[in-house]
């Protein structure tokens, strides 16, 4: 199965190869235990927009949702949930990866599933693309 997945302006397939040039670790000082998920972090909008520059930020929501209503945060990579053990394989163990989806929860899973995988600075975007919205945080609907 070909996943598609997007990373920036590019629309690649999961068999290329994306170049890393994010730092490895950054820390989240707002990062918080999520209340459903035990072992994941979840941390704030606002940190996050601060930092999303330096880390690999990736959105677990379906297609037409990461160009529906709510839009996306420009940079972010698309991976959804089902296809998301295949895009991982691409990333360094020792990046910094924040999850985002609608809400928390399939970012939260997405989490888990990359702890699970041995990714170990992993987090998750506490209220999705609905807080972001919420606090009027910049978002797009356009194809990357």
């Amino acid at each position: 199965m070909l996943a598609m997945i997007f990373w920036g302006n590019e629309k690649l397939s999961d068999s290329e190869e994306v170049g890393m040039s994010k730092q490895t670790t950054i820390e989240f000082a707002t990062a918080m235990e999520n209340p459903s998920v035990p072992g994941v972090l979840d941390i704030s909008p606002e940190e996050f927009k601060q930092k999303k520059d330096k880390v690999i930020a990736i959105d677990v929501r379906r297609h037409d949702e990461w160009i529906g209503e709510l839009g996306h945060i420009a940079g972010c990579r698309l991976i959804t949930l089902d296809v998301l053990n295949e895009g991982m394989d691409e990333f360094p163990k020792d990046a910094t990866i924040v999850f985002i989806c609608r809400s928390g929860g399939r970012s939260a899973r997405a989490s888990a599933i990359a702890q699970a995988r041995g990714f170990k600075s992993v987090y998750n975007l506490k209220g999705g693309m609905m807080l972001w919205n919420e606090l009027k945080y910049e978002v797009t609907t356009e194809e990357e």
